[in-house]
Formats: C-alpha cells, structure tokens, sequence
C-alpha cells in the first residue's frame, strides 16, 4: 500500500479556517487592514508549503503560520513592546468554569472585555485567544506557538489574571464616572444634573 501522505486539496484544508485565521491576526496585529494583509501572505505561504503538510489537523498547522506571519509583521512595522518571560510552572486547569476570573467575565459587558484583551501584552493575549476564542486545547496550542504545554499552562494562568485585574479597573472606572467621581467625568454636566457623557466604543472587534 502506498503511504497516506495527507489530503491534496488546499482548499478543502485551509478555507474552512479563514475566520480562524483572520480573527487571530486581528487581536495579533489589533488593526482589521493590517490583519487582512496577514492572513493573505500566511494563505499565500500555506500555499506554497501545501506539500509538506502530512494531514493531521490543518487548522492548527494554518493558524501556526498565520502566528508566524503576524510576529514577522509585527517586528517590520510595529516598534517592539516589552515581552513577557515565560517558566514552566504547570498550573492546573481544574475549576476553570468557577475560576473568579470566569465569572467577572461571565458578567462584564462585552466591548469591556475586548478592550481589556486588547490592552495585554501580545504573548498573553495570544494564548487567550487561541484558548478562550478559538478553542484550542493545549496540546494545539503548544503545537501554534512552537513552546511546551507546561508554558501554555503558566501563559493561560498569568493571562486571565491579568485580564481580570484589567477587567476589575475598568469596570471601577467606568462606575466612577458614572458617579461623577472619575477623572474623566463630565463635572459641568454633574453640576447641573446631567448625566456624564458616556465612553465611546474603545473596540469594534467582536468575538467569534
């Protein structure tokens, strides 16, 4: 028997995960032109390297190249930010759906939510993304960022809990204001009774 190398259509592989992709490029590249321009060259690069793909998950191995694509936009046009270090400290996934971070979440507004993802370090919202917006098990996920299990783990730790205390801020903030007490407040509006003039949408990603 001739040895099963994988299946030959590229597009039956990689067009059921366009939304996949784009939707990781976008939180990666935070700029919805910027990430279509990813995910065109990562299709174009899928393409190009179709060959070599020996079946398996096909979502996983496009969504590794469209990671790859975005890092190396990142550094062409962006100014680097601050990295975070990662360890191998294994944390436990048991309690996930009752984690305190879940519930915050669970009852914070969506917009909210995404300009708190938005605002955290690119290697964390990575790992949030492909975790909490795509699904990805660890195993996947280790296999997208090239890194072990055990710093998915840790990554996934350290980013809700980041997201959280993002999530807490602003949720505080945005009550202050509502109150009239924040920095941000409309004191002339306050001082006559009126309501202060609300935040305007801070992020028009929507979760997929």
């Amino acid at each position: 028997m001739p040895e099963q190398t994988g299946p030959r259509d590229p597009g039956e592989c990689l067009l059921p995960h366009l939304n996949a992709a784009y939707n990781l490029a976008r939180w990666l590249t935070r700029d919805d032109h910027d990430a279509e321009d990813v995910v065109q060259d990562a299709y174009l690069r899928a393409l190009r390297f179709f060959k070599g793909f020996r079946g398996g998950d096909s979502r996983a191995w496009l969504l590794k190249i469209v990671r790859n694509t975005s890092y190396t936009w990142l550094q062409r046009n962006r100014a680097p930010r601050p990295t975070i270090t990662f360890d191998e400290e294994m944390h436990s996934d048991a309690g996930e759906r009752t984690d305190p971070s879940t519930l915050l979440l669970q009852k914070a507004d969506r917009r909210l939510i995404q300009r708190a993802l938005a605002e955290l370090p690119v290697k964390l919202r990575e790992m949030l993304v492909l975790r909490e917006l795509e699904g990805l098990s660890y195993k996947e996920i280790a296999e997208v960022a090239d890194i072990p299990m055990g710093t998915v783990m840790s990554s996934l730790a350290r980013g809700r809990a980041r997201l959280r205390r993002s999530v807490s801020d602003l949720l505080k903030s945005n009550q202050a204001i509502r109150e009239g007490q924040g920095p941000c407040a409309n004191k002339a509006g306050a001082l006559h009774g009126r309501e202060p003039v609300r935040e305007a949408p801070v992020c028009a990603i929507s979760f997929q």
